[in-house]
This record gives C-alpha cells, sequence and structure tokens, in this order.
C-alpha cells in the first residue's frame, strides 16, 4: 500500500475537518455576540491576551474559542504520530482504529466543552484520548527505533 492510501490519513483530515467546524461555530457564535455588545467596539479593538475580550462576552460563546484553541494543542502531537506511522508503512488496523478512536473523542470533548462544559466529563475524555494517544505514540516508537519487544 502506497502512503497517499493509508488507512490512518482518514482520521487525520477527519480531525482538520473538525478543526474546521469548530472554526466556524466558534465565529458564527462570537461575531454574533461582539456585535450585539455595546461595549464591544471592534474597529477600535486593539489585540491582547484575549482577557478583556472574554470578559465582555458569554461564557458558552468564550467556550467555542477554547475548544478551538485545544484543537491545535495535543492533536498536533496525533497529527505528526500518524504521519509518522502512515510513512513507515504502519497506518493500518490497529493504529488505524486507535486513530479514529482518538478523533472520535476529540470530537465528543470538543461537544461537551461547547456546550454543556462539564469538566468531569471533559477531562475523562481528554484523558482517554491522551491513553490512545499514547498508545499510538508508543507503536511509532517500536517502529522507528526498530524495538523488537
Amino acid at each position: 500500500m502506497d502512503i497517499a492510501h493509508s488507512p490512518i490519513l482518514q482520521p487525520v483530515v477527519a480531525l482538520a475537518i473538525w478543526t474546521m467546524i469548530m472554526w466556524c461555530w466558534m465565529y458564527g457564535t462570537r461575531i454574533p455576540a461582539m456585535s450585539r455588545n455595546p461595549k464591544i467596539d471592534a474597529a477600535n479593538l486593539v489585540g491582547t491576551t484575549g482577557a478583556s475580550l472574554r470578559a465582555e462576552l458569554p461564557e458558552k460563546v468564550s467556550w467555542k474559542a477554547d475548544n478551538y484553541n485545544h484543537l491545535h494543542e495535543a492533536p498536533t502531537v496525533f497529527y505528526a504520530i500518524a504521519l509518522v506511522l502512515a510513512i513507515t508503512g504502519y497506518g493500518d488496523g490497529m493504529n488505524a482504529l486507535l486513530a479514529w478512536i482518538y478523533v472520535g473523542l476529540r470530537v465528543m470533548h470538543s461537544l461537551v466543552q461547547s456546550t454543556s462544559n462539564r469538566v468531569l466529563v471533559r477531562f475523562v475524555l481528554f484523558a482517554l484520548s491522551s491513553i490512545v494517544l499514547m498508545a499510538m505514540i508508543f507503536h511509532a516508537a517500536i517502529v522507528t527505533f526498530d524495538i523488537h519487544l
């Protein structure tokens, strides 16, 4: 199988698509919330760390932005490891399944954080996705360091 058709690339693209869906959801709620708030002058707004803008927006609007940011943290490791597994010819079978599980858990994490934002549920989903990612990293390490167990 050539790299371009490695099954692990499908969940990689799926998570990238999900990230852009979150981008749309974030701006679809943030821009209207900003335009309704008389305290926000978008034309003269100066960039900051976001704390001043966050204070003026409803929490539920900020939750989407928080999640969009989170999709640029641990998932970057997922993208790198998935590409390593694809390049080395190990992007199928168990590794592809783990990648899909990771994506599913991240999507569920996004939905929880963006709607109810229940911390315990988010933590469980994040922890599970991290364990799945660790398994993928372990598999990639075995392959790239030629470890024989």
